[in-house]
């Protein structure tokens, strides 16, 4: 009888350490890809549409979501500059501690005037930094992992991109990657979720 009590005991305390664990990890868990700690995407260095030179820590107590693309891109950069507007629709008030940064992988065409127009048809508030030579462009998007290349097409180009969104916190820590395939209201729920982290 002794012997059934005590396993029964080591059962329970199995089975409580289970729920206990499954919460915790339920509490940790974001929609996105938790990158926190990550060796690269620590800083930057670029002049925005205005020429002023912008570093990550200007937007210091926002959630800063970093994006590479161009502004002749047909489809997955103003889905994800769409995406990123509803994204701070769904925040409501918190909304204004949500910044969008925009870097250009095509500064040969992406002029800041070009840049600026194209962000505030989205949200005035969005950044654009231009990289102001093939040299910083490509340094830049080492740093950041990111791929990008020009593709021929006929008498012009495009431009092929990493499509993931850097976001971090209001420390200016890196924390996640977001698909491009993440909807609006994950995305608003882990931004809110790193904002409650810096009321």
């Amino acid at each position: 009888m002794g012997r059934f009590i005590g396993a029964l005991r080591r059962i329970i305390w199995v089975l409580l350490c289970a729920v206990v664990l499954s919460a915790c990890s339920d509490r940790a868990s974001f929609h996105a890809q938790e990158i926190t700690g990550a060796e690269f995407g620590r800083d930057f260095a670029l002049p925005d549409t205005e020429g002023q030179v912008r570093r990550l820590a200007d937007f210091r107590g926002e959630v800063v979501a970093l994006y590479f693309g161009f502004i002749q891109c047909p489809d997955v950069c103003p889905t994800a500059l769409a995406r990123a507007v509803e994204v701070k629709r769904l925040l409501g008030a918190q909304g204004e501690r949500f910044r969008v940064v925009f870097i250009t992988v095509d500064p040969e065409r992406d002029r800041p005037g070009v840049v600026r127009a194209y962000l505030d048809a989205f949200d005035p508030t969005f950044v654009g930094l231009i990289p102001p030579d093939a040299a910083t462009l490509e340094a830049t998007a080492k740093a950041f992992r990111v791929f990008y290349r020009k593709v021929p097409t006929g008498a012009s180009y495009t431009m092929d991109h990493t499509a993931t969104t850097f976001v971090y916190d209001p420390k200016g820590k890196l924390r996640l990657a977001v698909p491009h395939a993440m909807g609006a209201t994950q995305f608003a729920e882990d931004v809110a979720r790193l904002l409650a982290e810096a009321p």
